[in-house]
């Protein structure tokens, strides 16, 4: 599952609820980010979401029903890498941006991964594997959830977050200019998940440089870590 949001307004705030089932994770804090890591079977823990000290937020999403078109092919960008890459300081924004555009990204076979992408100055990249890409210019917000935005809702799925999708909308939209972390917080606590758990849901306050995050729904337990500007 997963939910993926940002407002523009007088702050630039992005918003990230982790939904997984049966996976090992943990939350590290760096110099230079706070990092959502999963422990995989062969490549030991991968930071594969969460803020950096550069001001990039990345989240990954998974689109339901797969779409077979996300399958790896020999010497295509691989989403999981683009997305590490970014978080972890290796390439820009830019950068990614640059490669969506001019190739065909792929991600790993029978599961299509999608990239929620945001920078310093709020721009949004979505990355959908096989299927393209869509950029926003410091969008006033934007919404991804479990479902592919080339498709919307002509293919269904149980997991693909419809409505999850359209509370988070609709906050964002009735939103004042004051939006601010706590208001994140309440859109990221509507949308959350028992099924499939919402295991972190983490704020970061680009404009202030500051990233909250709490574990496992535990809305008053909340830690922060702020980035040196």
């Amino acid at each position: 599952m997963c939910t993926s949001i940002i407002s523009n307004r007088k702050k630039t705030v992005v918003g990230w609820n982790l939904d997984i089932l049966d996976m090992e994770y943990r939350v590290r804090e760096a110099q230079d980010g706070v990092y959502i890591e999963i422990n995989d079977k062969t490549e030991g823990w991968m930071p594969l979401f969460g803020a950096n000290s550069r001001g990039d937020f990345v989240g990954m999403p998974t689109c339901w029903p797969f779409d077979e078109r996300s399958n790896p092919s020999e010497n295509e960008p691989n989403v999981i890498m683009l997305d590490i890459d970014l978080l972890t300081q290796k390439k820009t924004f830019e950068e990614v941006k640059r490669i969506a555009e001019a190739e065909t990204v792929s991600s790993v076979p029978g599961v299509t991964f999608m990239s929620s992408l945001t920078d310093k100055n709020g721009n949004v990249l979505h990355i959908i594997p096989g299927q393209g890409y869509k950029y926003y210019e410091k969008p006033k917000y934007q919404v991804l959830t479990n479902f592919s935005p080339f498709k919307m809702d002509s293919e269904t799925h149980p997991w693909m977050g419809w409505d999850r999708y359209h509370i988070a909308e609709k906050m964002l939209k009735d939103a004042t200019d004051d939006f601010d972390v706590k208001d994140c917080f309440t859109i990221l606590q509507k949308v959350s998940q028992e099924v499939c758990p919402t295991v972190v849901s983490m704020v970061f306050d680009v404009t202030e440089m500051k990233v909250y995050w709490c574990e496992n729904r535990q809305w008053d337990h909340i830690d922060m870590k702020v980035f040196d500007r």
